[in-house]
């Protein structure tokens, strides 16, 4: 397992070794008191506080709360539907100390509006869509009008994928227990998992975790020393030479954007290799990019970015063979993605690399590339990104909502910057660029992945805190909050 200086990421089977681990330590309780904590500066209204408990240790947890939260002198209803005699000890435990300081339990909603109601439903135990009586639990959860607060993960929510199994519970926080889980971060589970808090209750989870939850507030502090232009006697080879190649006709733009994001991370030089013979001789708008003739931008460079733009013609095909053979770092975007996708033989290619391999799919061209569907790569992005890393030897970012970022080495980051405003067309290309940026001023693979696509996210955030965006937010907007962001000292945003 690898460890990393960003909060930890666990899937269910490393969750639970985490627990056997821990077995006796009290973590019911402490969840539960973690649980009640919330619910406390939740339950802002005069109402009962409905505690929702199911068949499990998710159950248990629930119990935990309500006794606390009784305890306190808040209205509570418990709902269990389960047989109390069957439940797992640790929960069993719990439903007798609820019952045994006077807390009553039934097994329906009670009408009228309650203060709060605590999903204790499922957590990360859900394998299967709901029962019915479930199902109808959740739908109640669901149509009722006051705060929901799900513990661990919403019910009815893969906690590995974020994928809904059946139905869910739509919460409007979460408490979370021990670390992260991929189905709060990416996939369908970011808009059903509401604010989410994570509660460590007191247990290292680190070394358990091959996967890390990136924000920029924790990555800018760790900026690697070329990004923080400390040397007086530096000049612009000090920061590498990028190629950008791309830009067929019509799609220029693509390219162009790529350089800006370039510039905008500190690549020294930055030569764009435009296919349209009919290009601009200049871009207006960053004069400082060097405009070439196609391949003629791979001349001298240290890094490589092919694909904005590209095309998928003999002449994308002929350029997409040289960068592979090129021995720099080389990023591979768009439709040379779609390219590789379609050949087995450049597949090959891309796999037998020597130097480092950067690929940046979206969710469609990552099912081209594995030779699956779109759909069953969203159902399991962590999966899938993993997966491309091993096929291809390649440092990966699966692009999205949660973008996951992959090694070959089996480990993970999900990206925790970013906001819908960027679904919009050129973004990727300014990532992409950001990416060879990074790659030509001689920074590590993994290390640049990480940094371009959380800067690339924390510059949209701070353009919508600017009042730019999420609706309308353009590309070109990106690279000077880039630049903002990579210059900021001590000044970060809020995460």
């Amino acid at each position: 397992m690898t460890t990393s200086p960003f909060e930890p990421i666990l899937r269910t089977a490393e969750l639970r070794a985490l627990e056997a681990l821990h077995a006796g330590d009290g973590l019911m309780e402490r969840a539960g008191a973690a649980a009640a904590e919330n619910a406390m500066h939740m339950a802002q209204r005069a109402g009962p506080v409905v505690v929702l408990a199911g068949p499990g240790n998710n159950g248990g947890d629930a119990l935990v709360a309500a006794r606390l939260l009784r305890e306190r002198f808040f209205d509570v209803v418990i709902v269990l539907l389960a047989d109390p005699d069957k439940l797992p000890p640790d929960a069993r435990a719990a439903y007798a100390a609820y019952r045994g300081a006077g807390g009553d339990v039934g097994s329906d909603p009670p009408p009228g509006r309650p203060a709060l109601v605590i999903d204790g439903l499922f957590g990360i135990g859900l394998a299967r869509p709901p029962a019915p009586e479930y199902a109808a639990l959740i739908d109640w959860i669901n149509r009722v009008d006051a705060p929901r607060l799900a513990l661990d993960v919403p019910s009815g929510v893969d906690a590995d994928t974020g994928r809904v199994i059946g139905t869910a519970v739509e919460a409007s926080a979460t408490a979370t227990f021990l670390a992260w889980k991929p189905g709060l971060l990416t996939g369908a589970g970011l808009d059903y998992a509401g604010e989410v808090s994570r509660h460590t209750l007191g247990v290292d989870s680190q070394s358990f975790a091959p996967g890390s939850r990136l924000t920029w507030a924790s990555l800018a502090a760790l900026l690697p020393p070329p990004l923080r232009r400390g040397v007086r006697g530096a000049h612009k080879g000090t920061y590498g030479t990028l190629a950008i190649v791309g830009g067929a006709r019509g799609m220029a733009g693509a390219a162009l954007l790529a350089g800006r994001g370039a510039i905008a991370a500190g690549a020294g030089k930055v030569q764009v290799g435009l296919l349209d013979e009919r290009a601009p001789a200049v871009d207006a708008g960053c004069p400082e990019l060097m405009l070439r003739a196609g391949r003629d931008a791979f001349a001298g460079c240290d890094a490589i970015v092919v694909g904005p733009g590209l095309g998928r013609d003999t002449a994308a095909r002929r350029v997409l063979d040289e960068a592979l053979a090129a021995a720099v770092p080389l990023a591979i975007d768009a439709d040379a993605l779609n390219l590789i996708g379609a050949d087995a033989t450049l597949r090959a290619a891309v796999a037998a690399r020597q130097s480092p391999t950067l690929l940046t799919p979206h969710p469609a061209e990552a099912a081209r590339l594995l030779g699956a569907t779109t759909s069953s790569v969203q159902d399991d992005r962590v999966a899938a990104a993993l997966e491309l890393a091993r096929a291809f030897g390649a440092h990966v970012v699966l692009k999205g909502a949660g973008s996951v970022l992959a090694d070959p080495t089996g480990g993970y980051s999900i990206n925790a910057s970013g906001n819908p405003g960027l679904a919009a067309g050129g973004t990727g290309d300014v990532l992409g660029g950001l990416l060879g940026g990074l790659l030509a001023q001689r920074i590590d693979a993994s290390e640049a992945l990480r940094i371009a696509v959380c800067v690339h996210g924390a510059a949209a955030d701070a353009l919508v805190a600017r009042g730019i965006g999420p609706v309308g937010l353009r590309a070109s907007e990106l690279p000077d909050a880039v630049r903002s962001l990579l210059n900021a000292r001590g000044s970060l945003p809020k995460e």
